[in-house]
């Protein structure tokens, strides 16, 4: 294909846009699109692989843009200070699922966490910090192969060294040549911490065996790749891990800018109550201070509260140092780069190109669409099974994402996989799909234009992710919203009858005072004689002397209109309440 027939586009382009670039007539592209079965206008968005299909059937070859990393962002703000000094490490640790990854870090963490105050704020903020020999090693709390890979994707390397976990009674698995071979492309120094050393059955040789077949030679065999055997359980072997962590940073002369303005990673991200969105940002480069005006990815805003991975509140946050953040405008997403400008009109302005030219907004748009779709369907047939057709790339990624639904498992809805496999999705999936209301989910796996074409015309949802904590984000949002919500009355204000003015049928006028909260207009009631519940009302006014009010708050003496077939009894109290509905989390 020549040179000249090749064009790169973001992530989502409108019609009018693909045309432009493909300088064809808007007309032919539109042809094009409902030759696929998709119906769109000049204006609307299409995904990029949507793009590249019809590209494809009319001569071009259409690439992804490419996007600035983290390295490159702050290679560029630093290019021109530079006063660098030596930074902490940020370490990962990645392997298979149950080669004692977790277990690790909880060792680490209890025995090492800086000043000795490990505790539940690590488990939320998504990294934390440990010391030894008087220096800081920045964790990452949840990084999983997976995660790992995600930030990746999203242009951020945020990691200076992997620890690859492998259990010595099991040896090398396909998760971990998976971490691995994530590890090789991030171009990341390797320490394998071969665990389980405790058990009986360990075998430290037959590892290092394995190692050298995939081309992963030991020191101690002659090759350079760092070998440290540890025991999770007992703490064998951590200090010797931690101090080679602190040697190969030394070696590597880790360095970043700290002061200036800073440079940073969304580590993790999500609405917490009476603080609206919260992210943890693990800051790369320069400080970043409260009152900084910052912008993650599509959104932006100012740090309001700063908080370090113990919780404690602070101003500044120099590099390698993970926060936590309050006072963006919306969530931001795992791998946003942080960015700090010189005011909100500018901070606004690279949250909406960036929302414009490198979000994969269409592509979540459809598969929140299909998610509700499938909902809606499923709530009509009162079932509590998500049928789902699984197909990924590789048999690790297969397994790790079986695993990762299996906890998803309620006594009220579940995932069920009704097929699974490794390789494209067919159109054997796509008719079992149908006869079986199953939703199709690819993991890395692309969807050929006839594929595509057939789930439209038998109407089967098919959903690809390229990141796997969106896929399990997809999926719990389906099941969470198949629960039915949580409904508890919370009272808001009570009054003691002092007086009864006026009794009708379904209607009575009474005077009191306020001992507690407030009582409005509207508010469903409670009458409560002796300590025990006589039946309910609703207060139609409230007035105070001969005045209508909205509201009588505590302290204050009003007379009530309660409609209510209650006959009501001076010393009678009068409990109004609310009733608040509470989306329920798997």
């Amino acid at each position: 294909m020549s040179e000249e027939l090749k064009i790169e586009i973001g992530e989502v382009v409108t019609v009018g846009e693909l045309a432009g670039k493909l300088n064809v007539p808007v007309s032919k592209v539109i042809g094009e699109l409902m030759k696929n079965g998709i119906m769109a206008t000049i204006n609307e968005n299409i995904d990029f692989e949507t793009a590249q299909i019809i590209g494809e059937y009319l001569g071009f070859n259409i690439d992804r843009e490419r996007q600035e990393t983290v390295k490159e962002v702050v290679e560029k703000k630093t290019k021109s200070s530079g006063k660098l000094v030596s930074r902490p490490p940020i370490v990962a640790v990645m392997g298979h699922v149950d080669h004692g990854k977790t277990t690790l870090l909880d060792a680490i963490r209890e025995s090492r966490v800086a000043q000795k105050e490990a505790g539940g704020i690590t488990q939320h903020i998504g990294a934390y910090q440990v010391e030894k020999n008087g220096k800081t090693i920045t964790f990452l709390d949840t990084p999983g192969h997976a995660a790992f890979e995600s930030m990746r994707a999203r242009g951020a390397e945020v990691t200076d060294i992997a620890i690859i976990v492998v259990a010595a009674n099991d040896g090398i698995k396909p998760q971990t040549s998976e971490a691995i071979d994530h590890a090789k492309r991030a171009n990341v120094p390797m320490i394998v911490a071969i665990n389980k050393i405790d058990l009986p059955e360990a075998n430290i040789d037959r590892v290092k065996q394995q190692l050298t077949e995939i081309g992963l030679i030991p020191e101690d065999w002659g090759g350079d790749v760092i070998t440290i055997p540890v025991s999770a359980k007992d703490g064998k072997g951590l200090d010797d891990l931690l101090e080679m962590v602190l040697l190969v940073s030394g070696i590597h002369n880790f360095e970043a800018e700290k002061g200036g303005e800073a440079t940073g990673v969304i580590i993790e991200s999500h609405m917490a109550v009476g603080k609206g969105p919260v992210a943890t940002v693990l800051v790369k480069n320069g400080t970043l201070k409260v009152s900084d005006t910052i912008q993650a990815g599509a959104t932006y805003g100012k740090v309001k509260i700063m908080e370090d991975y113990k919780g404690k509140r602070i101003k500044e946050a120099g590099p390698s140092t993970p926060v936590r953040i309050s006072g963006l405008k919306a969530i931001a997403a795992a791998g946003d780069i942080v960015q700090v400008f010189a005011d909100e009109r500018m901070s606004k302005d690279q949250a909406f190109i960036f929302q414009r030219q490198q979000s994969s907004k269409k592509i979540s748009e459809v598969k929140k669409l299909g998610l509700a779709e499938l909902t809606a369907s499923y709530e009509a047939g009162m079932t509590k099974d998500l049928n789902i057709i699984l197909k990924a790339d590789v048999k690790g990624s297969l397994d790790a994402i079986k695993e990762s639904l299996g906890k998803f498992k309620t006594p009220e809805v579940q995932v069920k996989i009704i097929s699974e496999g490794v390789g494209l999705i067919n159109e054997s999936d796509i008719m079992m799909a149908k006869t079986s209301n199953a939703l199709v989910i690819g993991f890395n796996v692309p969807l050929s234009a006839t594929i595509n074409q057939l789930s439209i015309r038998e109407k089967v949802k098919v959903l690809g992710y390229q990141v796997i904590y969106e896929l399990l984000d997809d999926i719990r949002n389906a099941l969470e919203s198949l629960l039915p919500p949580l409904i508890t009355e919370v009272t808001v204000g009570k009054l003691e009858i002092l007086k009864i003015f006026k009794t009708a049928k379904g209607h009575i006028i009474a005077g009191g005072k306020v001992t507690s909260g407030k009582l409005e207009k509207g508010l469903e009631v409670k009458i409560i004689r002796n300590a025990e519940e006589e039946g309910k009302g609703k207060i139609n006014s409230v007035k105070r002397e001969k005045d209508e009010v909205k509201e009588c708050g505590i302290g204050m003496e009003c007379g009530l209109s309660i409609e209510t077939n209650v006959k009501l009894m001076e010393k009678d109290i009068i409990e109004a309440f609310i009733l608040e509905e509470t989306k329920r989390h798997l």
